[in-house]
């Protein structure tokens, strides 16, 4: 299973945030991120509203993490950030303006969520030395309204691999696809090539490429799709809309995994050796070609891995002991590269 969080703004309005709260709870959503100190929320019933969206996700089993700055307290008319896990917060995000000991104090009450560009290497030499609890640590991205302003996704993973190495949680953003937040409405990634990237796709570059834990939806929103594919990554599974052959669609609408020894050509399910094993007699047609999402079953001159289900990665040359049943949708291609090493996946007839 993957982790997965989303974002709310107060700006968004009470009853928009509530929606998403509930469709994110649906999705197995279990963190969601707000910013407590946005200038353009200033003029609303920032307290009340607040309120209602932090009870909301707690109602929801969600964790909260905020991002605070030097007004948030008097806003939610608060005396001491210590108040904050009182209305909810689980993680603070913060950034520059406290002190070692200020940080070791609240990570005794709070999860401490640091920018992961600017934690420096003597500070978490530092927080060792103290004998801190690293558990209650995580790091956390900037997310990038501006275009052309967003990190490659080479540096994020460099810079994800040095906190891993403190056992430190990582966390990073993809821009959304429904509504996207303003000022700009440019989409909130981390990753500046994410920003015109599919969700799924970004999100599982993330997990699979630069050690990120947690991958949070930047902005207000995502597609009704979207939220279906999300919901699925949920649960370690990738949905692949395909079409099958008639005579082969007992492999569709099942969960079905990628062996954890992955092969760079093929995905290969764990699943239909169970088909193998038992002797199931696949006519052999072969085939003279193999296109890049073909999906394909071993038939008998295979012996004993006749009915062995694969999903072909790349191009290859045609085998006489293999059959091509069906295609992944141009559309699902993308995903191929990241069902790999034990990752679930699931073919859905279109």
């Amino acid at each position: 299973m993957v982790k997965l969080g989303f974002s709310i703004y107060m700006g968004t309005g009470r009853q928009k945030n509530l929606e998403v709260i509930n469709r994110a709870a649906k999705t197995g959503m279990k963190v969601a991120f707000t910013s407590l100190h946005i200038p353009e929320e200033s003029d609303m019933d920032f307290l009340s509203q607040t309120t209602d969206v932090l009870n909301a996700c707690k109602n929801a089993g969600i964790e909260v993490m905020a991002d605070v700055g030097p007004r948030t307290l008097e806003k939610l008319k608060l005396k001491s950030i210590h108040e904050l896990k009182d209305i909810g917060i689980r993680y603070l995000r913060i950034d520059y303006g406290f002190s070692i000991d200020e940080i070791i104090r609240l990570s005794k009450i709070f999860n401490v969520v640091f920018n992961s560009s600017t934690l420096l290497p003597r500070e978490i030499v530092m927080f060792k030395s103290a004998g801190t609890d690293f558990t209650k640590f995580a790091a956390c991205h900037n997310f990038y309204p501006k275009p052309k302003t967003g990190l490659s996704l080479a540096k994020v993973a460099k810079i994800n691999e040095h906190l891993s190495g403190s056992q430190i949680t990582n966390m990073a953003f993809v821009p959304g696809d429904g509504i996207r937040r303003g000022p700009l409405h440019e989409g909130l990634p981390t990753v500046e090539e994410h920003r015109v990237m599919p969700v799924l796709e970004a999100a599982l570059q993330l997990f699979t490429q630069t050690s990120t834990d947690i991958v949070l939806i930047g902005d207000v929103d995502v597609k009704d799709l979207t939220w279906e594919q999300l919901s699925d990554l949920a649960k370690g599974i990738v949905r692949l809309r395909v079409e099958l052959l008639p005579t082969y669609r007992y492999l569709a609408d099942t969960v079905h995994h990628d062996r954890t020894d992955s092969s760079k050509y093929v995905i290969r399910s764990v699943e239909s050796r169970m088909y193998a094993s038992t002797g199931k007699s696949i006519t052999a047609i072969g085939t003279d070609k193999i296109n890049t999402g073909d999906i394909l079953i071993s038939n008998e001159l295979y012996k004993r891995y006749s009915g062995e289900l694969e999903i072909a990665r790349c191009a290859m040359d045609g085998n006489p002991k293999i059959n091509v049943i069906g295609r992944v949708a141009e559309d699902d291609l993308v995903y191929l590269p990241y069902i790999h090493e034990g990752m679930g996946f699931l073919l859905e007839v279109i």
